[in-house]
């Protein structure tokens, strides 16, 4: 339903290209505020129908935010509340169809209305943040395009 920007193939594929590139961007550079810098940029540009891609980092027991695309936004999300404090306090992904229906959800855009968040966890559990998306359009996110983003999600962590 939702096309692509300058990629081919099956939804699945498009994004496994998207990883690679972003493998590909971030091989060789340590620093990872440039590699959510780039990452969000990335999305930003990989993604249709989208008003905001980005990131918030855990520090001191709730999210903070870092870098991204899009118009300002709240810069702190305690554990818990919202569609990215559950996602963190829960450790898994959270699609919401509709944010309007999602208690307790945060609006800093008052233009989103569905969005989804992965949780960014390394290997031994350590919770490093979580990639945050919003669109415009509700139902905009689907089971392929989570896990497309739980990939590229995948592929981040090893350079952070």
């Amino acid at each position: 339903m939702f096309q692509t920007k300058d990629y081919t193939g099956t939804l699945t594929e498009q994004y496994e290209t998207l990883s690679k590139q972003l493998h590909a961007l971030l091989d060789g550079e340590t620093d990872p505020i440039s590699h959510l810098s780039n990452a969000s940029a990335l999305l930003n540009h990989f993604l249709d129908d989208v008003n905001w891609v980005g990131f918030y980092l855990w520090k001191e027991d709730q999210l903070v935010l870092g870098p991204f695309q899009g118009l300002p936004a709240c810069v702190r999300i305690p554990n818990g509340k919202g569609v990215c404090g559950t996602a963190a306090k829960e450790r898994r992904t959270v699609r919401v169809k509709d944010v309007h229906t999602f208690p307790g959800h945060i609006a800093c855009d008052a233009a989103s209305n569905s969005e989804i968040v992965v949780p960014m966890i390394k290997e031994d559990g350590q919770l490093i943040g979580v990639l945050d998306i919003d669109s415009p359009l509700k139902e905009r996110f689907s089971e392929e395009d989570q896990e497309g983003l739980e990939l590229f999600v995948r592929t981040l962590i090893k350079f952070l």
